[in-house]
Protein backbone atom coordinates (compact mmCIF):
# COMPACT_ATOMS: atom_id res chain seq x y z
CA UNK A 1 0.00 0.00 0.00
CA UNK A 2 1.54 3.30 -0.57
CA UNK A 3 2.24 5.98 1.73
CA UNK A 4 -1.07 8.27 2.39
CA UNK A 5 1.60 11.34 2.97
CA UNK A 6 4.21 10.52 0.39
CA UNK A 7 5.16 13.92 -0.73
CA UNK A 8 6.93 13.29 -4.02
CA UNK A 9 6.30 10.27 -6.41
CA UNK A 10 4.16 8.45 -8.66
CA UNK A 11 0.95 8.60 -6.94
CA UNK A 12 1.33 12.75 -6.19
CA UNK A 13 2.47 13.36 -10.01
CA UNK A 14 -0.07 10.85 -11.68
CA UNK A 15 -3.12 12.15 -10.30
CA UNK A 16 -2.80 15.58 -9.68
CA UNK A 17 -3.64 18.46 -12.29
CA UNK A 18 -0.42 18.26 -14.65
CA UNK A 19 -1.55 21.74 -16.39
CA UNK A 20 -1.89 23.40 -12.47
CA UNK A 21 1.37 22.38 -11.88
CA UNK A 22 2.76 23.48 -15.03
CA UNK A 23 1.21 26.74 -15.03
CA UNK A 24 2.84 27.22 -11.03
CA UNK A 25 6.39 26.20 -12.03
CA UNK A 26 6.57 28.72 -15.19
CA UNK A 27 5.50 31.59 -13.07
CA UNK A 28 7.57 30.97 -10.06
CA UNK A 29 10.44 30.46 -13.25
CA UNK A 30 9.97 33.77 -14.56
CA UNK A 31 9.43 35.49 -11.90
CA UNK A 32 13.16 34.17 -10.63
CA UNK A 33 14.33 35.51 -13.42
CA UNK A 34 12.44 38.89 -13.74
CA UNK A 35 13.16 39.55 -10.06
CA UNK A 36 16.54 39.13 -11.04
CA UNK A 37 16.78 41.48 -13.47
CA UNK A 38 14.62 44.06 -11.62
CA UNK A 39 17.23 44.07 -8.66
CA UNK A 40 20.32 44.27 -10.28
CA UNK A 41 21.07 47.66 -9.76
CA UNK A 42 19.63 47.96 -6.71
CA UNK A 43 21.07 44.94 -5.20
CA UNK A 44 24.43 46.22 -6.48
CA UNK A 45 23.80 49.33 -5.12
CA UNK A 46 22.96 48.44 -1.38
CA UNK A 47 24.31 45.11 -1.15
CA UNK A 48 27.47 45.39 -3.21
CA UNK A 49 26.71 42.00 -5.76
CA UNK A 50 23.75 42.13 -8.26
CA UNK A 51 22.41 38.50 -7.00
CA UNK A 52 21.91 39.33 -3.23
CA UNK A 53 17.50 39.11 -4.33
CA UNK A 54 18.75 36.36 -6.83
CA UNK A 55 20.02 34.04 -4.18
CA UNK A 56 17.58 35.14 -1.64
CA UNK A 57 14.12 34.31 -3.86
CA UNK A 58 15.98 31.34 -5.20
CA UNK A 59 15.58 30.21 -1.54
CA UNK A 60 12.07 31.27 -1.04
CA UNK A 61 11.24 29.19 -4.39
CA UNK A 62 13.02 25.96 -3.30
CA UNK A 63 10.71 26.51 0.29
CA UNK A 64 7.69 27.64 -1.72
CA UNK A 65 7.89 23.95 -3.64
CA UNK A 66 8.44 22.31 -0.11
CA UNK A 67 5.60 23.71 0.83
CA UNK A 68 3.35 23.29 -2.07
CA UNK A 69 4.77 19.23 -2.02
CA UNK A 70 3.44 19.23 1.18
CA UNK A 71 -0.28 21.16 0.34
CA UNK A 72 -0.31 18.40 -2.65
CA UNK A 73 0.20 15.75 -0.26
CA UNK A 74 -1.88 16.25 2.74
CA UNK A 75 -5.36 15.65 2.68
CA UNK A 76 -7.25 19.01 2.30
CA UNK A 77 -10.23 17.84 4.16
CA UNK A 78 -7.98 18.15 7.07
CA UNK A 79 -8.68 21.50 7.20
CA UNK A 80 -11.64 21.37 7.58
CA UNK A 81 -10.84 20.15 11.26
CA UNK A 82 -9.06 23.25 12.30
CA UNK A 83 -10.48 25.47 10.18
CA UNK A 84 -11.96 27.69 13.40
CA UNK A 85 -8.52 27.43 15.01
CA UNK A 86 -6.80 28.84 12.09
CA UNK A 87 -9.40 31.67 12.30
CA UNK A 88 -8.47 32.61 15.72
CA UNK A 89 -4.68 31.78 15.46
CA UNK A 90 -4.49 34.60 12.29
CA UNK A 91 -6.50 37.37 13.89
CA UNK A 92 -4.15 36.67 17.05
CA UNK A 93 -1.44 37.06 15.22
CA UNK A 94 -3.19 40.38 13.59
CA UNK A 95 -3.31 41.95 17.07
CA UNK A 96 -0.23 40.46 18.12
CA UNK A 97 1.95 42.42 15.05
CA UNK A 98 -0.14 46.07 16.11
CA UNK A 99 1.53 45.50 19.37
CA UNK A 100 5.17 44.30 19.03
CA UNK A 101 5.23 44.21 15.24
CA UNK A 102 8.15 45.60 13.21
CA UNK A 103 7.75 49.03 11.18
CA UNK A 104 8.84 49.95 8.21
CA UNK A 105 8.55 52.54 5.74
CA UNK A 106 5.59 54.03 8.14
CA UNK A 107 3.87 50.34 8.24
CA UNK A 108 3.86 47.81 11.26
CA UNK A 109 3.57 44.46 9.02
CA UNK A 110 5.43 42.31 10.58
CA UNK A 111 6.19 40.22 13.29
CA UNK A 112 10.11 39.36 13.75
CA UNK A 113 11.09 35.71 14.98
CA UNK A 114 15.06 36.22 14.63
CA UNK A 115 16.32 37.14 11.26
CA UNK A 116 12.87 35.52 9.92
CA UNK A 117 10.42 38.33 9.41
CA UNK A 118 6.31 36.94 9.48
CA UNK A 119 3.63 39.01 8.06
CA UNK A 120 0.22 37.81 9.39
CA UNK A 121 -1.78 40.01 6.60
CA UNK A 122 -0.61 37.83 3.90
CA UNK A 123 -1.42 34.39 5.80
CA UNK A 124 -4.80 35.76 6.90
CA UNK A 125 -5.25 35.36 3.23
CA UNK A 126 -5.49 31.78 3.16
CA UNK A 127 -7.10 31.82 7.18
CA UNK A 128 -10.20 33.49 5.61
CA UNK A 129 -9.93 31.39 2.60
CA UNK A 130 -10.21 28.57 5.18
CA UNK A 131 -12.82 29.32 7.56
CA UNK A 132 -15.12 30.68 4.74
CA UNK A 133 -14.64 27.09 3.17
CA UNK A 134 -16.05 25.06 6.45
CA UNK A 135 -18.09 28.13 7.31
CA UNK A 136 -20.55 27.38 3.98
CA UNK A 137 -19.34 24.08 3.49
CA UNK A 138 -20.70 22.54 6.40
CA UNK A 139 -24.07 24.30 6.28
CA UNK A 140 -24.84 25.68 2.60
CA UNK A 141 -27.67 27.24 3.72
CA UNK A 142 -26.52 29.78 5.57
CA UNK A 143 -25.08 31.22 2.26
CA UNK A 144 -29.62 32.24 2.01
CA UNK A 145 -30.01 33.42 5.17
CA UNK A 146 -28.53 37.03 6.60
CA UNK A 147 -28.62 36.80 10.25
CA UNK A 148 -27.24 33.08 10.29
CA UNK A 149 -24.63 33.06 7.41
CA UNK A 150 -24.41 35.84 6.03
CA UNK A 151 -24.03 38.36 9.15
CA UNK A 152 -21.40 36.12 11.23
CA UNK A 153 -19.56 35.70 8.28
CA UNK A 154 -19.12 39.44 7.63
CA UNK A 155 -18.16 39.88 11.11
CA UNK A 156 -14.74 37.87 10.99
CA UNK A 157 -14.33 39.79 7.85
CA UNK A 158 -14.54 42.94 9.12
CA UNK A 159 -12.43 41.80 11.92
CA UNK A 160 -9.58 40.98 9.70
CA UNK A 161 -10.07 44.04 7.91
CA UNK A 162 -10.24 46.13 10.33
CA UNK A 163 -6.78 44.56 12.08
CA UNK A 164 -4.91 44.80 8.63
CA UNK A 165 -6.32 48.75 7.77
CA UNK A 166 -4.80 49.53 10.99
CA UNK A 167 -1.24 48.19 10.12
CA UNK A 168 -1.99 50.21 7.57
CA UNK A 169 -2.20 47.91 4.70
CA UNK A 170 -5.19 48.87 2.17
CA UNK A 171 -4.40 46.53 -0.26
CA UNK A 172 -4.30 43.27 2.02
CA UNK A 173 -7.80 44.50 3.37
CA UNK A 174 -9.42 44.97 0.03
CA UNK A 175 -8.16 41.14 -0.89
CA UNK A 176 -9.31 39.57 2.30
CA UNK A 177 -12.77 41.37 1.86
CA UNK A 178 -12.91 40.45 -2.02
CA UNK A 179 -12.16 36.97 -1.51
CA UNK A 180 -14.83 37.10 1.36
CA UNK A 181 -17.42 38.32 -0.90
CA UNK A 182 -16.66 36.20 -3.75
CA UNK A 183 -16.60 33.11 -1.50
CA UNK A 184 -20.16 34.15 -0.19
CA UNK A 185 -21.41 34.13 -3.77
CA UNK A 186 -19.99 31.02 -5.03
CA UNK A 187 -21.43 29.60 -1.86
CA UNK A 188 -24.96 30.94 -2.74
CA UNK A 189 -25.43 34.32 -1.50
CA UNK A 190 -28.35 36.61 -3.43
CA UNK A 191 -26.25 39.46 -5.41
CA UNK A 192 -28.37 42.04 -3.09
CA UNK A 193 -26.07 42.00 -0.61
CA UNK A 194 -22.87 42.71 -3.00
CA UNK A 195 -25.43 45.66 -4.23
CA UNK A 196 -25.02 46.73 -0.40
CA UNK A 197 -21.33 46.16 0.45
CA UNK A 198 -20.85 47.74 -2.35
CA UNK A 199 -22.83 51.07 -1.11
CA UNK A 200 -21.26 50.78 2.27
CA UNK A 201 -17.82 51.07 0.18
CA UNK A 202 -19.10 53.80 -1.73
CA UNK A 203 -19.96 55.61 1.24
CA UNK A 204 -16.97 54.99 2.49
CA UNK A 205 -14.70 56.41 -0.09
CA UNK A 206 -16.88 59.77 0.14
CA UNK A 207 -16.86 60.62 3.73
CA UNK A 208 -12.81 60.02 3.04
CA UNK A 209 -13.15 62.66 -0.16
CA UNK A 210 -15.49 64.84 1.78
CA UNK A 211 -14.59 65.20 5.21
CA UNK A 212 -10.55 64.03 5.79
CA UNK A 213 -9.44 65.84 2.78
CA UNK A 214 -6.07 66.22 5.21
CA UNK A 215 -5.97 62.91 6.17
CA UNK A 216 -2.94 59.82 5.30
CA UNK A 217 -6.37 57.58 3.32
CA UNK A 218 -7.14 61.14 1.31
CA UNK A 219 -3.69 61.51 -0.23
CA UNK A 220 -3.31 57.82 -0.91
CA UNK A 221 -6.22 57.83 -2.73
CA UNK A 222 -6.39 60.77 -4.71
CA UNK A 223 -2.37 60.86 -5.84
CA UNK A 224 -3.16 58.25 -8.84
CA UNK A 225 -4.95 60.53 -10.77
CA UNK A 226 -2.27 62.36 -11.81
CA UNK A 227 0.98 60.80 -10.00
CA UNK A 228 2.98 63.48 -12.09
CA UNK A 229 1.01 66.67 -9.90
CA UNK A 230 3.87 65.27 -7.25
CA UNK A 231 6.11 63.09 -9.13
CA UNK A 232 8.59 63.51 -6.44
CA UNK A 233 6.65 63.08 -4.01
CA UNK A 234 3.49 60.62 -3.19
CA UNK A 235 3.30 59.90 -6.93
CA UNK A 236 6.67 59.77 -7.52
CA UNK A 237 6.25 56.04 -7.45
CA UNK A 238 3.68 55.16 -9.85
CA UNK A 239 4.99 58.07 -12.08
CA UNK A 240 8.03 55.44 -12.12
CA UNK A 241 6.06 52.76 -13.21
CA UNK A 242 4.10 54.93 -15.93
CA UNK A 243 7.44 55.69 -17.15
CA UNK A 244 8.30 52.31 -17.77
CA UNK A 245 5.59 51.09 -19.52
CA UNK A 246 5.55 53.90 -21.56
CA UNK A 247 9.23 53.44 -22.31
CA UNK A 248 8.43 49.45 -23.19
CA UNK A 249 6.15 50.01 -25.96
CA UNK A 250 4.65 47.37 -27.81
CA UNK A 251 7.64 44.49 -27.94
CA UNK A 252 10.50 46.05 -24.76
CA UNK A 253 13.60 47.13 -24.83
CA UNK A 254 14.75 44.02 -23.66
CA UNK A 255 15.29 41.62 -20.84
CA UNK A 256 17.79 43.42 -18.77
CA UNK A 257 18.01 46.78 -20.55
CA UNK A 258 15.36 48.75 -17.96
CA UNK A 259 16.06 52.24 -17.74
CA UNK A 260 13.65 52.73 -14.50
CA UNK A 261 15.38 49.87 -12.45
CA UNK A 262 18.33 51.70 -12.53
CA UNK A 263 17.50 53.40 -9.34
CA UNK A 264 14.55 55.15 -10.25
CA UNK A 265 11.85 52.89 -9.15
CA UNK A 266 11.93 52.03 -5.99
CA UNK A 267 12.13 48.48 -4.80
CA UNK A 268 11.29 47.10 -8.20
CA UNK A 269 11.49 43.89 -7.70
CA UNK A 270 8.56 43.91 -5.37
CA UNK A 271 5.34 45.38 -6.12
CA UNK A 272 6.02 47.23 -9.18
CA UNK A 273 7.88 44.04 -11.10
CA UNK A 274 5.14 44.57 -13.49
CA UNK A 275 6.33 48.00 -14.54
CA UNK A 276 9.76 46.21 -15.58
CA UNK A 277 8.19 43.61 -17.12
CA UNK A 278 6.17 46.05 -19.63
CA UNK A 279 9.60 47.94 -19.81
CA UNK A 280 11.79 45.02 -21.13
CA UNK A 281 9.44 42.72 -22.64
CA UNK A 282 6.64 45.41 -23.84
CA UNK A 283 3.26 45.39 -24.15
CA UNK A 284 3.47 41.80 -25.77
CA UNK A 285 5.40 40.30 -22.37
CA UNK A 286 2.71 41.82 -20.23
CA UNK A 287 -0.49 40.40 -22.48
CA UNK A 288 1.44 36.78 -22.48
CA UNK A 289 1.98 36.83 -18.90
CA UNK A 290 -1.80 38.04 -17.76
CA UNK A 291 -2.69 34.95 -20.40
CA UNK A 292 -0.70 32.74 -18.60
CA UNK A 293 -2.99 33.92 -15.28
CA UNK A 294 -5.99 33.12 -16.88
CA UNK A 295 -5.25 29.86 -17.50
CA UNK A 296 -4.23 29.59 -14.01
CA UNK A 297 -7.14 30.66 -13.32
CA UNK A 298 -9.48 28.52 -15.60
CA UNK A 299 -7.77 25.50 -14.45
CA UNK A 300 -8.18 26.40 -10.72
CA UNK A 301 -11.91 27.25 -11.35
CA UNK A 302 -12.18 23.44 -13.37
CA UNK A 303 -10.59 22.24 -9.83
CA UNK A 304 -12.97 23.75 -7.82
CA UNK A 305 -16.06 22.43 -10.26
CA UNK A 306 -15.03 19.14 -9.99
CA UNK A 307 -14.07 18.46 -6.34
CA UNK A 308 -15.03 16.09 -4.49
CA UNK A 309 -17.65 17.76 -1.60
CA UNK A 310 -18.74 21.34 -0.85
CA UNK A 311 -15.89 22.14 0.94
CA UNK A 312 -13.40 21.13 -1.60
CA UNK A 313 -14.99 23.30 -4.11
CA UNK A 314 -15.27 26.24 -1.85
CA UNK A 315 -11.79 26.14 -0.82
CA UNK A 316 -10.12 26.00 -4.28
CA UNK A 317 -12.19 28.78 -5.32
CA UNK A 318 -11.43 30.88 -2.64
CA UNK A 319 -7.48 29.92 -3.86
CA UNK A 320 -8.67 31.07 -7.53
CA UNK A 321 -9.99 34.33 -6.24
CA UNK A 322 -7.07 35.22 -4.32
CA UNK A 323 -5.24 34.91 -7.13
CA UNK A 324 -7.37 36.69 -9.58
CA UNK A 325 -7.91 39.49 -7.23
CA UNK A 326 -4.42 40.21 -6.45
CA UNK A 327 -3.65 40.21 -9.97
CA UNK A 328 -6.48 42.49 -10.80
CA UNK A 329 -5.48 45.03 -7.99
CA UNK A 330 -1.41 44.74 -8.60
CA UNK A 331 -2.29 45.81 -12.61
CA UNK A 332 -4.51 48.06 -11.77
CA UNK A 333 -1.90 50.34 -9.41
CA UNK A 334 0.58 49.83 -11.83
CA UNK A 335 -0.95 51.26 -14.05
CA UNK A 336 -2.71 54.26 -12.18
CA UNK A 337 -5.76 52.70 -12.36
CA UNK A 338 -6.09 53.11 -8.32
CA UNK A 339 -4.44 54.33 -5.69
CA UNK A 340 -0.68 53.11 -4.84
CA UNK A 341 -0.80 50.50 -2.34
CA UNK A 342 1.34 47.67 -1.50
CA UNK A 343 0.47 44.32 -3.12
CA UNK A 344 2.45 41.63 -4.88
CA UNK A 345 1.77 39.81 -8.37
CA UNK A 346 1.39 36.19 -7.69
CA UNK A 347 4.11 33.87 -7.77
CA UNK A 348 6.06 36.96 -9.22
CA UNK A 349 7.19 39.57 -6.95
CA UNK A 350 10.44 39.17 -4.69
CA UNK A 351 9.13 38.06 -0.65
CA UNK A 352 9.04 35.23 0.88
CA UNK A 353 5.79 35.41 2.62
CA UNK A 354 3.78 35.88 -0.50
CA UNK A 355 5.27 32.94 -2.43
CA UNK A 356 5.27 30.31 0.84
CA UNK A 357 1.24 31.59 1.01
CA UNK A 358 0.52 31.25 -2.36
CA UNK A 359 2.64 28.24 -3.04
CA UNK A 360 1.12 26.25 -0.19
CA UNK A 361 -2.26 27.51 -1.62
CA UNK A 362 -1.80 25.89 -4.84
CA UNK A 363 -0.43 22.21 -3.06
CA UNK A 364 -3.79 22.73 -1.12
CA UNK A 365 -5.66 22.89 -5.21
CA UNK A 366 -3.33 19.90 -6.09
CA UNK A 367 -4.55 17.79 -3.55
CA UNK A 368 -8.12 18.49 -4.15
CA UNK A 369 -7.46 17.60 -7.70
CA UNK A 370 -5.88 14.50 -7.13
CA UNK A 371 -8.85 13.30 -4.48
CA UNK A 372 -10.93 13.88 -7.30
CA UNK A 373 -8.64 12.19 -10.08
CA UNK A 374 -8.63 9.19 -6.88
CA UNK A 375 -12.82 8.92 -6.44
CA UNK A 376 -12.93 9.14 -10.37
CA UNK A 377 -10.75 6.18 -10.64
CA UNK A 378 -12.49 3.94 -7.64
CA UNK A 379 -15.75 4.92 -9.45
CA UNK A 380 -14.36 3.76 -12.82
CA UNK A 381 -12.62 0.33 -10.86
CA UNK A 382 -9.08 1.37 -11.15
CA UNK A 383 -8.92 2.37 -7.31
CA UNK A 384 -5.39 3.80 -6.23
CA UNK A 385 -4.50 2.05 -2.75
Amino acid sequence: MRRKFAFIGGDNLRTVDFWFLLIILVLVAFGLVMVFSASYYSSISVNGTPFYYLLRDGMWVFAGLIMMFIGMSVDYRVYKRFAVPIMLVCLATLVLVLVIGATRNGATRWLAIGPVTFMPGEWAKLGIIVFMAWFFGEKPARARSFFLGILPALIVTAGFAFLIIRQPNLSTALTVCGIAVAMMLVAGMHWAYVGGAAAVGIGGFLFIFLFMKDSYWYTRMTNFIDPFQDMYGEGYQVAQSLLALGSGGFTGVGLGKSVQKSLYLPEPQNDFILAIIGEELGFIGVILLLAVYCLLIWRGMKIALNAPDQFGMLLASGVVMMVAIQVILNVAVVTASMPATGINLPYISYGGNGLLMFMLSAGILLNISKQENRLREAESGGAIS
